[in-house]
């Protein structure tokens, strides 16, 4: 396997951010829910409003790492007929718009589906920074990581509160954006408060790898994710809630409720303890 890429775009908002002592905001969405129109504009408001970093999920039939919230949104993608490819070529429209640069959430299968190569050079022609597959481990991820590295893309790994350490010194070893902790077992969703083992992660990491550390699974409130930033995260990373609220509001009330959420959670993530 070849080397990691040296550190791209998502790596440099990361150092901007850290400059400005501020931590990162990833908001999550799924493409096709309600409809990819509605995706575009979600993105561009995220953007407009407080995101450092997107995330956009690919829907997938069988999203073994999603609690209910995604797995509903997938599933009303696909029956709208929401593809891989009308999702690409969104993103390739969206990204010359985009401040922020955008991490694709795919599942293992759809890259094998298109082809890794093909997959990999169709996202980084799209303008994308960065892929994350949720059920791929990184002892199986060398072609990925290979043909990632060939184009300029960040592969990010999964770090779970269950992680071995010899996971964990794989993962810090091939990091060149950050690493994506996830803050409890199980899958993603809604949560009443932050588990208390990512203190203890984020203390792992940290004795490995100088590589920023966001915090993602079960963050859906401003006090979640002040809880997460003042553990020491770099980064938090909210998906369900954003999914929720893009498939419960009025349509005419959607865009301006997830601008506001947008900015109440960047803002919540920034009021940080002092360091010394």
């Amino acid at each position: 396997m070849s080397s990691p890429a040296s550190p791209g775009r998502i790596a440099r908002v990361f150092a901007a951010l850290h400059a400005r002592r501020e931590v990162a905001f990833i908001p999550f969405i799924t493409a096709g829910d309600p409809d990819l129109e509605t995706t575009a504009e979600a993105l561009l408001t995220l953007d407009r409003n407080g995101a450092d970093v997107l995330e956009l999920g690919l829907p997938y039939s069988d999203p073994l790492a999603d609690g209910p919230t995604i797995q509903a949104a997938a599933t009303r993608a696909l029956a709208r007929g929401t593809t891989p490819g009308a999702v690409l070529d969104l993103v390739a429209r969206l990204t010359p718009e985009l401040r922020a640069p955008l991490i694709v959430f795919t599942y293992f299968n759809l890259i094998l589906a298109m082809g890794i190569e093909a997959f990999v050079g169709r996202l980084a022609a799209s303008g994308a920074s960065g892929l994350l597959v949720p059920d791929l481990p990184v002892e199986e991820g060398d072609a990925l990581q290979t043909a990632a590295n060939v184009h300029g893309l960040d592969v990010i790994w999964l770090v779970a509160p269950t992680s071995p350490p010899e996971r964990l010194r794989r993962i810090a070893e091939r990091t060149t954006a950050f690493v994506y902790l996830v803050s409890t077992t199980g899958v993603t969703g809604a949560r009443a408060e932050v588990a208390s083992s990512v203190r203890t992660s984020l203390a792992q990491l940290r004795a490995l790898t100088t590589r920023p550390v966001a915090v993602g699974f079960g963050i859906s409130t401003a006090e979640q994710a002040h809880a997460v930033a003042c553990l020491g995260a770099d980064g938090v990373i909210v998906g369900s809630a954003c999914v929720q609220l893009l498939a419960t509001a009025a349509p005419e009330e959607r865009l301006g409720r997830l601008a506001e959420f947008s900015r109440q959670l960047k803002e919540a993530s920034q009021t940080l303890p002092a360091k010394s």
